[in-house]
């Protein structure tokens, strides 16, 4: 059996991160990606490189990628969005982007892996797990 693929069109209003970790909750996700995230935003909140600073972009974008991993337990998230001036910006994806008209999503589940967690003693984030089945 070959690897599931999940395809999802968000609307007006839909917080792109929740919407992506309820589907990971009903879906009952081990270990998925994101293939590709198409569409635009009202406004959009992304945490930069120090996993400390949270920027608001208070405009419409376009998402121009999505990527990273997904699970029930762990979702780790990068998206990259077009801001009117056609300027980029992106970073770690958190709650607060806002799906404008739509958003068509397609997310794989990778059959075989599960994602678990670790403290990190290093970075002092939980960081990710691959175990294969």
């Amino acid at each position: 059996m070959g690897d599931k693929i999940l395809c999802k069109r968000l609307h007006r209003g839909d917080d792109l991160l929740k919407e992506i970790k309820k589907i990971a909750s009903e879906e009952k996700l081990e270990a998925a990606v994101v293939l590709s995230a198409v569409g635009c935003v009202t406004r959009a909140k992304v945490r930069d490189a120090s996993g400390r600073t949270i920027k608001e972009i208070n405009e419409g974008c376009e998402i121009v990628s999505l990527n990273g991993t997904i699970s029930e337990i762990r979702t780790h998230l990068h998206i990259a969005l077009s801001k009117e001036d056609l300027t980029t910006v992106g970073g770690h994806l958190v709650e607060g982007c806002i799906i404008n008209t739509t958003c068509e999503l397609v997310i794989q589940e990778l059959t075989g892996w599960s994602y678990g967690i670790e403290q990190d003693s290093e970075t002092g984030y939980d960081e990710i797990v691959f175990s294969k089945k």
